[in-house]
């Protein structure tokens, strides 16, 4: 039989319960507060939980919370007075299961009980059975049939309910924003709005009024008040799409808002608050951008709170015959085309490939060869790849590969690269870090070592 906490103050509504609980079969643990209630949790299996709003010290909506954190799939009954039903109403919001108003029926309490636990119980032999089947974890829309991946969304299904701050890395391309997607969907706040910013197609000069907003006249052109993003992602979920680019100066809003969430419009004076779940998404190296003082540290831990990482489609070559499949099927229906798959050999020659552009890559080529293709499958002449972004030869056996020349310590020949990178690039400072290999921050942090100026800077 199932094992229950009972989380009461009241000595006689405890005994009450818990002796006719016993009667029917339950093993019951009780507490008389949430911190008991919380060391029994650590201590024990529970199966389900019921609690009353109204406990000393930590109030049972906190502990509902903390609760949550531990395990986020244990059913909890709440109880509360007839006259705090909006409690009840936020208690539910917050992830209870159900709630009973006092005074209540022993008998309803037990069908509640019974109800709920048979919820759980059918929840729970369903992901038995998808994990029996192989199909564990499943998002709509991502195909993720490797290990790796299949961890990935294990993480993503465990942290999804809950409200913590989510750092994705990965290579570009590789889908964070699908990860980042699915985590809102299976959140709490999934009917709540997802707003998506990316930290570098904005310019500085407008990053921070786009993400918390500007009064009228806080600057030429503010004719009327607009809201920001993270207004505007309130009850929901805000998305930082490539969060090391961000400036210092705005860096140091996003830490305030995370610590507190709260932040003015630039060109107020007013505090708003906003109840919103952060995530972020980085190609970064952000410990390197800290080494180099271009990252705060302190924001990096806000943020870093449940990290994931997102494998690279060449460690997951495995998964590119379901991602093909997946992608004919996509583009064939939108296009009109009587597709059926793809010959054995273009899959070769797709599985052959390096895919440095990651997924994103894969599916620009199958939507180009759709497009291409004058045949009922796709074939090796439908496939267009492009080779300019081959991998680097490498090195032979006996060679060498790149060294400094001799005289030239490595610093000097990092400045020299750097410079030609510019020339390259007729001085565009965006263009010469994506030749590197760089962040803006971080190709800014080696100018300034070169002591050439940061035009952007003095304008501002």
């Amino acid at each position: 039989m199932p094992t229950l906490l009972i989380v009461e103050d009241e000595a006689k509504m405890r005994r009450l319960l818990e002796l006719n609980l016993a009667e029917e079969g339950y093993t019951v643990h009780t507490a008389a507060d949430a911190e008991a209630g919380l060391n029994t949790l650590r201590q024990e299996k529970i199966d389900l939980v019921v609690t009353d709003l109204k406990l000393p010290g930590m109030n049972g909506l906190e502990f509902l919370q903390a609760v949550r954190r531990t395990n986020a799939t244990t059913p909890v009954v709440v109880m509360t007075a007839f006259g705090t039903v909006e409690t009840a109403v936020e208690a539910m919001k917050a992830g209870a299961s159900d709630y009973v108003l006092k005074p209540f029926s022993l008998e309803e309490m037990k069908l509640i009980l019974r109800k709920e636990l048979d919820v759980h119980r059918l929840r729970e032999e369903n992901r038995s059975l998808r994990e029996a089947l192989g199909e564990r974890y499943q998002f709509q829309n991502i195909v993720a049939r490797s290990p790796k991946m299949q961890e990935v969304l294990a993480t993503v299904e465990r942290v999804a309910p809950t409200n913590s701050t989510v750092l994705l890395g990965g290579e570009s391309g590789v889908g964070k924003d699908l990860i980042a997607r699915a985590i809102h969907e299976h959140s709490r706040r999934a009917a709540g709005p997802f707003i998506k910013i990316n930290c570098t197609a904005i310019p500085e000069n407008l990053l921070e009024s786009e993400l918390f907003g500007y009064e009228k006249g806080a600057f030429t052109g503010a004719n009327t008040a607009k809201p920001g993003r993270f207004e505007l992602a309130d009850k929901g979920t805000i998305f930082l799409d490539e969060i090391g680019d961000v400036p210092g100066s705005i860096q140091v809003k996003l830490l305030h808002v995370l610590q507190d969430r709260e932040f003015q419009r630039l060109g107020g004076t007013k505090t708003l608050k906003v109840d919103v779940r952060v995530l972020a998404a980085t190609n970064q190296d952000l410990r390197a951008a800290l080494e180099q003082g271009t990252f705060r540290e302190d924001l990096y831990y806000r943020l870093n709170v449940v990290p994931i990482s997102i494998p690279p489609l060449r460690e997951r070559k495995d998964e590119i015959p379901y991602l093909v499949d997946h992608f004919i099927a996509r583009f064939a229906r939108e296009s009109g085309k009587p597709l059926a798959g793809i010959t054995p050999a273009a899959l070769k020659l797709l599985m052959d490939f390096h895919w440095p552009g990651n997924v994103r890559e894969l599916e620009n080529i199958i939507e180009r060869a759709v497009a291409l293709s004058t045949g009922t499958v796709i074939d090796v002449g439908d496939i267009r790849l492009d080779i300019s972004t081959s991998r680097p030869a490498p090195v032979a056996a006996g060679g060498s590969a790149p060294f400094p020349p001799e005289g030239k310590t490595l610093e000097e020949f990092e400045d020299e690269i750097i410079r030609e990178a510019l020339r390259r690039a007729n001085g565009n400072k965006s263009q010469a870090a994506r030749l590197l290999g760089l962040s803006r921050n971080a190709l800014r942090y080696r100018l300034s070592k070169l002591g050439v100026p940061d035009e952007e800077e003095n304008r501002q």
